[in-house]
């Protein structure tokens, strides 16, 4: 059964950067050894999270790239996607865009903002994963 995993917000290292959150996920897929894709809502947060890995862990690098850059994307254990780039699904997507994920996944990952108005749309998508048949959780960070 697919799943969709929400994750709340809540810590305040978080709060002020959410996509340090983004970067604590993949670098838990990477040591997993699950290569991910990153959908980003757009170009200049691609590049954003693209320096934020590079900067995140002194101690610990996370091979990615913007997909779309090299013809290495398909090796390349995470990849971040802006809108308007196509690229082979993988088993496990992070999701920052505003609607929820297509296709053939075994897993997404949601980041719910801590700001309540940015909430609506993110419980919408927890219904439309629920319609599709996928095991829906919700964590706290």
């Amino acid at each position: 059964m697919p799943r969709a995993d929400f994750y709340l917000i809540a810590k305040p290292r978080f709060l002020d950067k959410p996509l340090l959150l983004v970067c604590e996920l993949a670098r838990k897929a990477c040591d997993g050894g699950q290569p991910m894709l990153i959908f980003v809502a757009s170009p200049q947060q691609a590049e954003v999270l693209d320096e934020l890995l590079w900067e995140f862990d002194p101690d610990a690098y996370i091979p990615h790239q913007i997909a779309g850059t090299d013809e290495d994307d398909e090796l390349t254990p995470v990849l971040i996607v802006p809108p308007g780039v196509t690229t082979p699904m993988r088993a496990l997507v992070l999701n920052l865009r505003n609607d929820a994920v297509a296709g053939n996944i075994e897993r997404v990952l949601e980041v719910v903002p801590a700001d309540a108005s940015s909430r609506e749309p993110l419980r919408e998508r927890w219904k439309q994963y629920k319609e599709r048949g996928f095991e829906v959780s919700k964590f706290d960070m």
